[in-house]
């Protein structure tokens, strides 16, 4: 594997210094559903388990624009066929709260390389998601599959 030139301590604490100056985000994420039926998730290089690929919103930029330009860089987005606001979230993290607009992109066509903050990504089954899957995505998927109903508690 490839050495990169930040260490995860620094990407860490870069995302905390972000936190403690504006204790309230924004971010997105997106449920990435392949042509196969499967689902992409992404294993970070700061973080463990997996979970869906996303980020933050910048300042003048919407959700939607966003994503796709999160998806872009994490998991080399070609292509999809539709994009839509999946479900609005709120997570409390200690002193900061963070809101989540999850997309869901169907038919989508990616070319993965792994990069600064990526890894690595799974093509998952959405009813079946790896031991190792994040609580909140393992969430999401039963919300996707209508095992549970839609929250709004990431």
């Amino acid at each position: 594997m490839p050495r990169w030139p930040f260490p995860r301590a620094s990407l860490a604490l870069s995302l905390l210094l972000r936190a403690y100056r504006a204790p309230v985000s924004f971010g997105t994420n997106a449920i990435v559903e392949l042509a196969n039926g499967k689902v992409v998730l992404v294993r970070h290089r700061y973080m463990p388990g997996l979970c869906f690929p996303g980020g933050g919103v910048n300042p003048a930029e919407s959700p939607a624009d966003a994503i796709l330009r999160e998806l872009k860089e994490e998991i080399g987005l070609q292509r999809f066929d539709a994009l839509a606001l999946f479900g609005l979230y709120t997570r409390k993290a200690g002193w900061t709260t963070n809101h989540i607009a999850l997309y869901r992109l169907t038919n989508a066509a990616i070319d993965f390389r792994p990069n600064v903050e990526i890894s690595e990504i799974e093509e998952i089954d959405p009813c079946d998601p790896p031991p190792d899957t994040s609580a909140a995505t393992r969430r999401r998927l039963a919300e996707l599959t209508g095992a549970v109903p839609i929250s709004t508690i990431w």
